[in-house]
């Protein structure tokens, strides 16, 4: 099983998360963080760290946003690594929560 991050962090891009991750299966691209579900062992980590609440197990993934999944493993293999946690986007506080932001992932 895996872990994988949803739309809630796009625009948000908190990185706490990194931090705690053993494996360092985090991957950073302009304005969202994937895991690389290849690498995630699973150990639950990640899931409370983020301020976003938008890291969820394979199987809790929210109804409508199972195409995480997929997206997370595609760009886990273009983005680099993340292994250090950075500041958040100076907006990131007004972009968590806002519904229909896929539209704006960056790749």
């Amino acid at each position: 099983m895996t872990f994988v991050v949803v739309e809630n962090c796009i625009k948000c891009k908190y990185t706490d998360c990194v931090e705690v991750c053993p494996v360092d299966c985090f991957h950073e691209g302009p304005n969202f963080l994937v895991i690389d579900p290849d690498e995630c062992i699973d150990c639950t980590l990640c899931e409370p760290e983020c301020p976003a609440e938008a890291i969820y197990s394979e199987d809790d993934v929210p109804e409508g946003q199972e195409h995480f999944l997929e997206l997370n493993a595609e760009l886990a293999q273009l983005w680099p690594v993340i292994t250090e946690q950075k500041d958040p986007p100076a907006d990131a506080a007004d972009w968590d929560g806002k519904p229909d932001k896929l539209q704006y992932l960056e790749r």
